[in-house]
C-alpha cells in the first residue's frame, strides 16, 4: 500500500544534493559578450524538464577493440558519394536547366561534409569546391541538428542549405564501411543527361579534322634538338654592285625545326646603319620564286570537294596522292658545307667557317673530317713602328720624349714606397714622444758611469745568460734613471726591443664559441657541408686544402667572423690540409654539443680580437740588442762584470 502524497509522507528528491547552482550561459569571447554555453544542464548540474543535450562525440555503435576516440581511430578517412543537383537557368536561349555533377565527402573523424564539383574545360561557371568542410545543419524544423553517417544512403535526396543533391552511386570503400555498420544501400541510380553538354559535345566533334586525317608528328624533333644551334661564319660577296664589298655574315641553323636565321656583323665606323637582323628566322627556299605566292597556295594538305548537292550538303575529302600539292625544296642541315655557297633570295653566300660544336655535330653524323676555313679577310696590315725624333737640345731629354708620346704630357708619377722611406722623419716630428732617435739621445746623455752601471744591472738581471730580463725590471731602471723618460717613451723603447709571445688559445673554447654562435644563428646545413666536403674529396683521404675548405665554408655561408675561422683552420691543419672530419665535428653543436660559454669566458675570449696578431703584451726585453743600438757595448754573457775597457768606451 502506497503512502499518501502528503507533507513528511514523500521522499526528499534533495536529500544529499550539494548543488544547487544554475549554470552559466554568457561569458566574454576576445571582449565581447556572448552566449557560450546554450546546451549546458540546468540547475545543480541536472537538466531541466524537456530539456535535451545533444551528442559531443560520434553516433557509430561502439564495437569491439581499442577505445579510441573518433578522430583518432578514423583520422584521414572519409567516405566518398557522387550527386548531382538540378539548377534552373532563366532568361537563356539555348538551356532552361542544367545537370550538375558533384562528389560530397563525409569525413569520419568528425562528422564534417565537404561537396566538390569537378572542373570542366570552358564550362563558363564557377567550380570547385562549393560547401566548404564543416558540420553542416539538417534542414528545417531540425536545424538544431546535424548531417551525420545515418543520413546518407543511395538513390536518395538530401537538403544542404537549401540546395537538393541527389545521391546517385559511392565507391568500394564507403559501400564496404556502410554495410559492416548495417546500413542497407539502396540500388545506385544514374545520371540525367545534361541537353546543353550533349549540344556542346556535338559541336566539338564537328570541328575535328576531317578524315582520313594525315598526321605529321614534329615533336621528336623538337625534344630532341632543342636549343641546339649550328653556327656558320659567312660573308656575301657584293663587289659586283656600286660601292660594294665582302659583307660579314653569322648564320644561325635551329635543328629543333630546320630553320635558319642570318645576322650581319657592322664593324665599328663602318659607315653601315646597325640592322637587327639580316634574315628573319623561318626556313630557306633553295629556289625561291620570282613572284611571293598567296595564301593558301603553299598549303601542306590538298582538300577535294567531291561532290556538292542541296539535300545531302557538302563532302570534302582529302588527296591522298597529293596530285595538287607543290613541291618546294628548302635547306636542309645536309647542304650546308664549310666552303659551299647558299642563295639567300638572289644573294650568293659562301660559308667560311662554324664553331667547335658545328664540327663535332658534322664528324658524328656524316663523317666529315675537312673544315678548311676560307679566307675572305685580307691580313691586318702592321702598325707603324713610331720612331723617336733626336733630342734637339731645348728642355730636358724626359720632357722632349714625353712630348713625343702624346699631345698633352703627363706629369712624372711620384714614387710612394721613396717618398715614405726619405720622408719617415716628418711623420715622427707630429708624434715627438714616439720618435725613438730622441729616446736614444737621451739614453746617450747619461754619463759612462751610468752606462757601466745600467750594463751591470742588466746582465746580473738574467742569471741564465738568455738575453732576456722582464718588462717590469726594465722599466724599473728607466724610470729610476735621471734621463727624463716618461711612461709612455719607456714604452715605446720596450716595444722596440722586445720578444713577443702570442697567447695560445684553447681549441675548446674556440670551439665553445663557435658553437654558441651557430645554435644563435640556427645554423643547421652541417650535414649538407659535410656531403660537400666529401664530394670535393676525390681520393677520399678525409683531408681538403685550406684554400677549398674556407671557399666551401663561404659558399655555405658559414655565420662565424673570419678571425675565429682562421683560427680553427690553423688548430685543424695537418701541414697543407685540413682534416674536416674533425673540425666539422667540433663546431656541430648539435650532435656533439660543447660546454655552455661562461660571461667569464667571453670576457676571457674576445671573438672580434684576431687570434694570429694583434698588440700581445710586453713581457721579455732583449737587452743585448738594447746595448749594442744604444750604447754600442757588444753583447757578453759570459762574464756579467768583465771588460771595464769596454765599459769605458763611449756611449756614441
Amino acid at each position: 500500500m502506497a503512502l499518501p502524497f502528503l507533507p513528511g509522507n514523500s521522499f526528499n528528491k534533495q536529500l544529499g544534493k550539494e548543488r544547487f547552482h544554475k549554470s552559466q550561459h554568457f561569458d566574454y569571447s576576445n571582449g565581447v559578450p556572448m552566449l557560450v554555453g546554450s546546451e549546458k544542464p540546468g540547475i545543480g548540474g541536472e537538466l531541466l524538464v524537456g530539456q535535451k543535450i545533444k551528442a559531443k562525440y560520434s553516433v557509430y555503435p561502439k564495437g569491439q577493440g581499442s577505445d579510441s576516440p573518433s578522430w583518432v581511430a578514423f583520422d584521414k578517412q572519409a567516405l566518398c558519394f557522387e550527386a548531382y543537383f538540378q539548377e534552373a537557368v532563366p532568361e537563356a536561349r539555348d538551356e532552361t536547366y542544367r545537370i550538375r555533377k558533384c562528389n560530397i565527402f563525409f569525413f569520419l573523424e568528425d562528422d564534417t561534409i565537404q561537396v566538390v564539383e569537378p572542373e570542366y574545360k570552358n564550362s563558363g561557371i564557377p567550380q570547385g569546391t562549393l560547401i566548404r568542410r564543416h558540420r553542416i545543419p539538417l534542414p528545417p524544423p531540425d536545424d538544431d541538428q546535424f548531417y551525420n553517417i545515418s543520413h546518407f544512403n543511395l538513390n536518395q535526396q538530401m537538403v544542404l542549405y537549401s540546395r537538393t543533391f541527389t545521391v546517385t552511386s559511392c565507391d568500394s570503400f564507403t559501400r564496404n564501411f556502410l554495410t559492416k555498420l548495417g546500413v542497407h544501400l539502396n540500388d545506385p541510380t544514374t545520371v540525367p543527361d545534361d541537353p546543353y553538354s550533349n549540344l556542346r559535345e556535338q559541336a566539338e566533334k564537328n570541328m575535328k579534322p576531317l578524315r582520313p586525317y594525315e598526321r605529321r608528328d614534329t615533336l621528336k624533333q623538337f625534344l630532341d634538338h632543342d636549343r641546339k644551334v649550328l653556327r656558320f661564319y659567312c660573308f656575301w660577296d657584293a663587289t659586283e654592285s656600286t660601292f660594294g664589298d665582302p659583307r660579314e655574315l653569322i648564320l644561325h641553323y635551329y635543328l629543333a625545326d630546320d630553320t635558319i636565321e642570318i645576322r650581319e656583323v657592322i664593324t665599328p665606323n663602318s659607315g653601315r646603319d646597325s640592322i637587327p637582323k639580316f634574315l628573319r628566322r623561318s626556313k630557306l627556299p633553295k629556289h625561291p620564286a620570282a613572284q611571293v605566292k598567296q595564301p593558301g597556295q603553299t598549303a601542306e594538305r590538298t582538300v577535294l570537294n567531291v561532290f556538292s548537292s542541296p539535300n545531302q550538303g557538302k563532302c570534302f575529302i582529302l588527296d591522298s596522292i597529293k596530285t595538287g600539292a607543290v613541291q618546294e625544296e628548302f635547306y636542309k642541315d645536309c647542304d650546308l658545307t664549310v666552303g659551299g655557297e647558299m642563295n639567300v633570295f638572289g644573294r650568293r653566300v659562301i660559308i667560311a667557317d662554324c664553331d667547335d660544336f658545328t664540327r663535332d655535330y658534322y664528324r658524328s653524323k656524316y663523317g666529315i673530317e675537312d673544315f678548311t676555313p676560307v679566307q675572305y679577310k685580307a691580313s691586318p696590315a702592321p702598325k707603324p713602328q713610331r720612331l723617336v725624333p733626336p733630342y734637339n737640345g731645348f728642355g730636358s731629354e724626359e720632357d722632349s720624349l714625353s712630348s713625343c708620346q702624346g699631345l698633352l704630357p703627363k706629369p712624372p708619377q711620384k714614387d710612394f714606397k721613396k717618398f715614405m722611406a726619405k720622408d719617415s722623419g716628418r711623420p715622427q716630428l707630429c708624434f715627438p714622444k714616439a720618435n725613438i732617435g730622441n729616446i736614444f739621445s737621451k739614453l746617450r746623455s747619461i754619463p759612462e758611469e751610468g752606462q757601466s752601471e745600467i750594463r751591470k744591472f742588466l746582465t746580473l738581471s738574467d742569471p741564465s745568460n738568455t738575453g732576456l730580463i722582464p718588462y717590469e725590471a726594465f722599466r724599473s731602471l728607466l724610470t729610476g734613471l735621471d734621463c727624463r723618460l716618461s711612461e709612455h717613451e719607456v714604452l715605446v723603447l720596450g716595444r722596440r726591443f722586445s720578444r713577443r709571445e702570442q697567447p695560445e688559445v684553447d681549441v675548446g673554447l674556440m670551439l665553445a664559441v663557435a658553437q654558441d654562435l651557430l645554435k644563435k644563428k640556427h645554423f643547421e646545413e652541417l650535414p649538407d657541408m659535410t656531403r660537400a666536403f666529401t664530394y670535393h674529396d676525390r681520393h677520399k683521404t678525409g683531408r681538403l686544402s685550406a684554400k677549398e675548405t674556407r671557399t666551401i665554408c663561404k659558399a655555405f655561408r658559414l655565420p662565424l667572423p673570419e678571425n675565429l675561422l682562421g683560427g680553427l683552420l690553423d688548430k685543424f691543419a695537418d701541414g697543407d690540409e685540413i682534416d674536416y672530419h674533425a673540425l666539422l665535428a667540433g663546431i656541430n653543436w648539435m650532435e656533439h654539443p660543447a660546454p655552455p660559454v661562461m660571461a667569464e669566458d667571453i670576457l676571457k675570449f674576445d671573438v672580434s680580437a684576431r687570434f694570429d696578431a694583434g698588440e700581445a703584451a710586453v713581457k721579455n726585453i732583449n737587452y743585448s740588442a738594447l746595448l749594442e743600438d744604444v750604447f754600442c757595448f757588444p753583447s757578453n754573457r759570459g762574464d756579467p762584470t768583465a771588460g771595464t775597457a769596454t765599459e769605458t768606451h763611449g756611449g756614441r
